[in-house]
């Protein structure tokens, strides 16, 4: 990665004489701007470890949080130095990082071993979670009090081990030297570092704080950004952390605003009230563009739309009703109806960037509605209903998705009623009327541990929850994590995707996803292929 110089003078004065060396150094003249999001946070927190999510990638990466191995969002996504600056392997099981030296949290302290160490510790990432091939899982909504002066939620440790399924510990070797010791082979140790979830936190800030939720409202980290105010469920503010090691950010002031509407978004950057609008739906950009002073970036991304099945609601628990399901839907039509062609048809839960890991033969279940006529008269399915949780377009084009999909099963014989819902919460609360829920998978390193297994496999979150489990796809999760034979693990995510795409849906994949952000063509700035907005020095001009 090559090295971004810090700035040290202050172009753009105005002042028709020189001013004194102290006055100069007290004028900042760099741009304030506001982004128009439809959601900051979903669980009202800054805590990445707690969202983990579409909304939060975009408001963390780039900006707040850091790790020890970054992602290249402007080419290519490919791995490189952040806050480590070179690793090497020890053996299959340990990792050695070199830390950078002089990076600053936004408290002024510097970045040590201590800090790496207490990032991946107990108190703040694995609570009583223990590293083996199986580890504990832990119940989605729980909470376990007692960690220093924290009330950390339960989530954090089952996020945690889903991610570091068996790490042991991080040891300090010296001041500015780490090593990750986890408990059996991993080949994927260097993407599981460079992945979200794994950035560094300031220890002193969090044992010295109050409360779990006063510091996840404000974390101390490295990045480019701090918080300076965070109103949940209205607006996130960041100001510039002049001390970042990267060099001073070219943003003095990053205000996210909590706009649901598409088109109050839009109207609000015509007026002037935002400089930038997200999550564009693909009808609006000819129309934003109509105006010669707008312009909209974006296009597909490392995350897939998806549904997921509950096995446990009556209907759902014959594969064979969840297989006619798959075999309803007209993924093609949504693509060519709701995004204009901007996006595709994938290949099943997997991208191309996973390289030999990638399975080129596979195919999403064909549409084609007798076989989903066949298989549910063979289930003996009588038209009982099937419920199925929305959101209100948390996801671009959600709702239209949604009901478009409804039609597809309706024409087969299936009886599916769309039950809105206001908030996560109660999208994945477990009682009587779980069935469908609309979601998504990120694949944040090129490998299928990252997106199948983080997300279905035993410790994942759809099984954590109790929508779905399956014996087999967990033995094959636990050896996929710990297998060292590419040519071996390749087959075995093959028959992963065979077992969780037909066998026994646990989901169903509609689309690649893909996001859309307008700006004013006077602000020099690049999207990245991701939800993430990067603003650091060299991405951002007027």
């Amino acid at each position: 990665m090559s090295k971004i110089t810090r700035r040290t003078a202050i172009a753009g004065l105005a002042s028709p004489f020189i001013l004194p060396h102290s006055a100069l150094a007290q004028v900042d003249n760099r741009p304030s701007i506001v982004i128009a999001v439809q959601k900051v946070s979903n669980s009202n927190t800054l805590d990445v470890l707690r969202e983990g999510s579409n909304v939060g990638e975009r408001i963390f990466f780039s900006s707040l949080w850091e790790g020890l191995i970054g992602r290249d969002w402007l080419n290519g996504l490919g791995k490189v130095p952040l806050l480590a600056t070179e690793w090497r392997r020890i053996d299959d099981t340990t990792l050695e990082l070199d830390l950078r030296k002089g990076v600053k949290f936004h408290n002024g302290d510097e970045m040590t071993a201590e800090d790496v160490a207490f990032s991946f510790g107990p108190d703040r990432m694995f609570g009583d979670t223990k590293p083996s091939a199986n580890p504990k899982t832990l119940p989605y909504s729980e909470r376990i009090p007692g960690l220093g002066a924290k009330e950390v939620p339960q989530e954090v440790f089952g996020v945690a081990r889903r991610a570091w399924p068996n790490l042991v510990k991080v040891e300090i070797v010296d001041k500015y030297r780490v090593r990750f010791i986890n408990g059996s082979p991993d080949v994927t140790l260097e993407g599981r570092i460079s992945r979200y979830g794994s950035e560094i936190m300031n220890r002193r800030a969090f044992v010295e704080g109050g409360n779990y939720i006063e510091w996840a409202r404000k974390p101390i980290t490295t990045g480019p950004y701090k918080v300076a105010e965070f109103k949940p469920d209205q607006s996130l503010t960041y100001v510039a952390h002049d001390e970042y090691w990267g060099g001073r950010p070219p943003v003095k002031q990053i205000k996210f605003v909590e706009v649901p509407e598409v088109s109050t978004r839009v109207n609000g950057l015509f007026a002037g009230d935002f400089h930038f609008a997200c999550d564009i739906p693909p009808d609006q950009i000819a129309l934003i563009e109509k105006n010669p002073a707008f312009e909209v970036q974006g296009g597909t991304i490392l995350n897939h739309r998806i549904m997921v099945f509950d096995k446990n609601y009556p209907v759902l628990a014959d594969p064979r009703v969840r297989r006619a399901m798959t075999h309803s839907i007209d993924r093609q039509a949504i693509v060519d109806a709701l995004w204009a062609g901007r996006t595709s048809v994938p290949q099943g839960l997997q991208w191309s960037y996973y390289d030999d890991m990638f399975i080129s033969d596979w195919s999403v279940p064909a549409y084609d509605p007798k076989i989903a006529q066949d298989l549910l008269k063979a289930a003996g399915y009588k038209g009982e209903v099937i419920p199925y949780r929305l959101l209100n377009n948390y996801y671009t084009n959600q709702v239209q998705t949604a009901q478009a999909v409804v039609e597809m099963w309706k024409a087969v014989g299936l009886n599916v009623e769309i039950q809105m819902q206001e908030n996560w919460s109660q999208i994945m609360e477990r009682n009587q009327t779980r069935g469908v829920r609309d979601w998504s998978n990120s694949a944040p390193f090129n490998d299928p541990v990252s997106s199948i297994v983080s997300q279905h496999g035993p410790n994942g979150q759809q099984q954590q929850i109790g929508e779905w489990t399956n014996e087999e796809f967990n033995t094959l999760s636990n050896t996929l994590e710990s297998s060292t034979d590419r040519a071996k693990r390749k087959e075995i995510f093959r028959r992963m995707l065979v077992i969780s795409e037909r066998e026994d849906p646990a989901y169903t994949v509609l689309h690649q996803n893909a996001t859309y952000t307008a700006k004013r063509k006077s602000i020099k700035w690049k999207t990245a292929p991701a939800f993430a907005m990067d603003f650091r020095t060299g991405n951002f001009s007027l």
